[in-house]
């Protein structure tokens, strides 16, 4: 693979991995935590710039209670079956530092003209480019630092309601949630495995590389 300067982006993406082993520490103040999400709201991309992506961040207790929340929905509204898979899980995101929520304000498009307010309607899909670009801004930039994280998207578990106790606009949809912590083990699953890119990606059109030495 060539290298150019974007090379230190590349490298970050490979370090972004899903771990979910973490402890309720970390290695970088809450304040660098919060400017790194601050800077993905900033400069993420968003369809006609409508900014839409909204993140609530949540260190120590509130984000405990936040997970103590989805515990408490799970158990309420899922089989026992289901409820005995999922608790581990739970608790082990609850066992982090914090947790990033990301969402969406409905209100930005509003302001739209008619004309592009109905490009939109028939392309919600827009909405979760954007804020996967958010996510993984995050993601990347956090593991970068040091820090572990996951994603997770319990979002069903979280009604307009309960959302309130943080202040959160009723009218905003979550989308996900990305725990984070300093981690205690690898990443998930271990060591990835690729598939050709021969298979994945295609070229067509590129011109012929002249070999060295010749003319």
């Amino acid at each position: 693979m060539t290298k150019g300067r974007a090379q230190a982006f590349l490298d970050a993406t490979v370090i972004r991995r899903s771990v979910v082993q973490i402890k309720a520490e970390t290695v970088i103040p809450e304040e660098r935590i919060v400017d790194i999400v601050q800077h993905a709201i900033l400069h993420a991309p968003s369809p006609f710039h409508l900014q839409s992506c909204r993140a609530i961040v949540l260190f120590n207790d509130e984000h405990r209670k936040m997970w103590d929340v989805a515990k408490e929905t799970v158990l309420t509204t899922m089989p026992p079956p289901v409820f005995a898979s999922l608790e581990p899980k739970l608790m082990e995101y609850r066992g982090g530092y914090g947790t990033v929520l990301f969402l969406e304000d409905p209100k930005p498009e509003e302001l739209l003209p008619p004309q592009l307010q109905n490009i939109m309607s028939k392309n919600r899909d827009w909405y979760d480019h954007s804020n996967g670009m958010n996510q993984f801004i995050v993601w990347t930039a956090l593991s970068v630092e040091g820090l572990g994280c996951n994603l997770q998207h319990y979002q069903p578990n979280f009604s307009p309601e309960t959302l309130e106790e943080w202040g959160i606009d009723p009218s905003w949809k979550m989308r996900a949630q990305l725990v984070f912590g300093t981690p205690y083990g690898g990443p998930r699953g271990g060591g990835k495995t690729f598939k050709p890119l021969e298979e994945r990606v295609k070229v067509f059109g590129r011109k012929a590389v002249a070999a060295k030495g010749t003319c």
